[in-house]
């Protein structure tokens, strides 16, 4: 169950990260990547969080409301 939870947390990040208004297209598209090659490496919600926080401050937010940070 508790990956069921952590698959539905991705793609509920990813669909957020789309849908952001702040970030360029580009930055959309680094997250993403950024998310994807995390996720396959499997190093975790919470580095992933803080790395895409530190990377990306407007997402902080969203991670946040997750609650992955």
């Amino acid at each position: 169950m508790a990956h069921h939870k952590q698959h539905e947390k991705l793609e509920r990040l990813k669909e957020a990260i789309k849908a952001h208004e702040t970030l360029s297209e580009s930055q959309k598209s680094e997250a993403l990547k950024h998310v994807e090659e995390w996720y396959a490496e499997d190093k975790g919600f919470g580095t992933l969080a803080q790395a895409l926080a530190a990377r990306f401050g407007a997402l902080e937010p969203i991670l946040a409301e997750l609650g992955l940070l």
